[in-house]
């Protein structure tokens, strides 16, 4: 089904604090199957998932919430070997066949499914953390939304402005035993040990290399999509926003609306 796009953004404004939205929005009359809410470590990915499930299925919208601790996981592809022994390659081609796998089931199904990551945070992490080629992230997320078109997905994208205030801010919040965990797996990858990243500021530049890639990607993206600048954790007016979007058909929710 042929879908035009229309993008907008929007800076809503609520007493002194602002929030940025960017959307793309389709114009059709098709309610998203499959909704991915995407952002860096502690961005709000699993809380927003369980509460976006949930407020669907109150509204009498049957929905499934897969946050990224659900084991064994549905769309994930797990691995457990050494970073040196799992070819980017073969772990790309792992993952969009689980990714595929996944839509042949949701598709039989009436509910909406909402997933913690699985986009970039999942399986694309891996693979940056493997030093895979751009050219191979890019294949393997054209092989992904191939494969979830069919579910009229739509993506909300968490991001914030300072990624240093951001992982400091999680990093505090979730203590030191997170933080050296962090550090010991991510910081022992390929990408990282070639760039020398080291402790808690080279996982911090880790994630701004990070950034950088999944904002490409994002702006290269053809699905419906929607940007929300989540610095100042207003959460009310981010559901909001997002409820405005889910609760309506594609191309009657009013974004003008939301402020």
């Amino acid at each position: 089904m042929a879908q035009r796009a229309e993008e907008a953004s929007l800076v809503v404004a609520h007493e002194t604090r602002y929030y940025r939205v960017v959307m793309t929005r389709p114009v059709c009359s098709i309610r998203s199957k499959l909704v991915i809410v995407e952002g860096i470590m502690g961005s709000g990915k699993s809380t927003s998932v369980r509460r976006i499930a949930n407020r669907l299925n109150g509204s009498g919208i049957a929905a499934l919430g897969i946050t990224e601790g659900v084991s064994p996981h549905p769309i994930r592809f797990d691995w457990n070997e050494p970073w040196a022994d799992m070819p980017a390659t073969q772990l790309a081609k792992s993952a969009a066949a689980c990714w595929r796998t996944y839509v042949n089931t949701a598709s039989m199904s009436e509910r909406i499914t909402v997933v913690d990551g699985q986009l970039f945070h999942g399986n694309l992490t891996s693979l940056f953390l493997l030093d895979a080629d751009t050219a191979l992230i890019r294949g393997y997320i054209r092989e992904v939304v191939a494969a979830i078109k069919p579910l009229c997905p739509l993506l909300i994208y968490f991001n914030q402005d300072d990624v240093d205030r951001a992982i400091r801010t999680v990093a505090a919040e979730r203590g030191d035993a997170w933080v050296t965990y962090q550090v010991d797996w991510k910081l022992g990858s390929p990408y990282a040990v070639r760039h020398g990243l080291i402790g808690l500021d080279g996982l911090i530049e880790l994630y701004r290399h990070y950034r950088k890639l999944t904002d490409r990607l994002y702006a290269e993206l053809d699905i419906p999509k929607i940007s929300i600048e989540n610095s100042g954790r207003e959460w009310s007016k981010y559901e909001a926003t997002i409820d405005t979007i889910l609760m309506h058909p594609h191309g009657t929710a009013e974004m003008t609306n939301l402020d």
